[in-house]
């Protein structure tokens, strides 16, 4: 399970890096483009699409490598089981928030498709295909955070070098 769930992690990684090469691909296409005097139609809106996906694809890798900005002001200066106990209670408000953000991300994916939601762009993008990456993203976070926090309840949960920093 472990290596599955690692894979799972890298994969939005790796997704989230793509999806950042496809910004850098969209600017580059309209930068381009407006040199040679050409009209290249929804340029913006897909490198909007590709950023919200880089982002929130990005979530759960940056949390499993421990990269998250966490502001350690009071968890810092506890130990032994305050420290455990303050780390299971926001790992599971987290989890909360995310299962929330989750669950509205996927709302919103449906209600898009139901009601033939498109951009107002000229692209006229259906826009439930760019939020279906909103609603990949925050899945994979909230794995991540439900895996996260039984790790820690089981002990076996890794401190990476940030987690002692007061940010």
């Amino acid at each position: 399970m472990r290596k599955t769930l690692d894979l799972l992690y890298l994969g939005a990684g790796w997704l989230a890096a793509l999806f950042m090469v496809g910004v850098l691909v969209m600017v580059l296409v309209s930068i381009l483009s407006r040199l040679a005097g050409i009209y290249v139609a929804g340029t913006d809106a897909y490198a909007g699409y590709a950023m919200a996906g880089a982002g929130f694809l990005a979530l759960a890798h940056t949390l499993k490598h421990g990269e998250h900005i966490r502001v350690t002001l009071i968890i810092g200066r506890l130990s032994g089981g305050a420290r455990r106990a303050m780390e299971l209670w926001s790992l599971a408000v987290g989890t909360l928030l995310a299962g929330l953000l989750c669950v509205y991300s996927w709302r919103l994916v449906y209600q898009s498709r139901l009601f033939h939601d498109i951009s107002t762009g000229t692209d006229a993008t259906p826009l439930w295909i760019p939020q279906l990456l909103m609603g990949l993203g925050c899945t994979v976070l909230l794995v991540a955070l439900i895996d996260e926090t039984v790790l820690q309840w089981r002990g076996q949960r890794q401190q990476h070098a940030g987690d002692t920093r007061h940010e």
